[in-house]
Parts: structure tokens; C-alpha cells; sequence
């Protein structure tokens, strides 16, 4: 008659051996944001066809480790245009960022003047 203790040491030993056997994969469900801040600020500085080169570079290389991880076409497109789009908002978000301290300054120094 099995116990309750051989019963758990059998889960056990059915579940540890799952856990040794399997092989994980992770997919990236999102676009790191390093990654994001390090393309906007790198396309900050670049222009012209360096921005253009630099660009296809980056999202040729996450398509590529997206293909190797499995992913099929549709999705890593998907992934892809997703990153495209972080990359578009951070630099949008720079650029705000840039304007309204540039207004601030103009600010204080008409309010100096008076």
C-alpha cells in the first residue's frame, strides 16, 4: 500500500525530472528599454544616411535573434514594428524634453531682464 509520503516523493520525482529534461525559451514579450533609449539616442546624434544605416542595422538584428528564437515571420514583424514604435515615441519623448527646457531657460532669462 503507497503512503501519502511515496505518493509525493513519486510527484516529486515526476515533476523534478519535467523541470531537468525541458529546455526554456524565452521570448522577448516587449522591446527592452535599453535597448529603446540606446537606438533614440544614438538616432538623436546620426543623421542622414548614417541614421538610415544605423536603423536597418538594429532592427535586422532583433529580427534576427527573434528568428532564432523561433519566432515565425508574422510575429517577429510584429515585435519588430512594436520596437520601431518605442523607438519613435522615446525620441519624440527627447525631443519634448529638450523644447521645454530650452523654453524654461528663455523664461527665466526674460524674467532676469525685467
Amino acid at each position: 500500500m503507497e503512503t501519502w509520503i511515496d505518493s509525493m516523493a513519486s510527484s516529486f520525482d515526476t515533476h523534478f525530472a519535467a523541470l531537468t529534461t525541458s529546455e526554456i525559451v524565452i521570448f522577448p514579450n516587449r522591446p527592452r528599454p535599453g535597448d529603446i533609449e540606446r537606438c533614440a539616442a544614438a538616432l538623436d546624434d546620426l543623421h542622414g544616411e548614417a541614421a538610415v544605416a544605423f536603423w536597418k542595422a538594429e532592427c535586422r538584428l532583433l529580427a534576427d535573434e527573434l528568428t532564432r528564437c523561433g519566432l515565425g515571420e508574422a510575429k517577429m514583424r510584429e515585435r519588430v514594428l512594436s520596437f520601431q514604435a518605442a523607438v519613435q515615441a522615446a525620441l519624440v519623448e527627447r525631443h519634448q524634453m529638450r523644447a521645454i527646457a530650452e523654453s524654461r531657460v528663455a523664461q527665466d532669462r526674460k524674467r532676469r531682464s525685467f
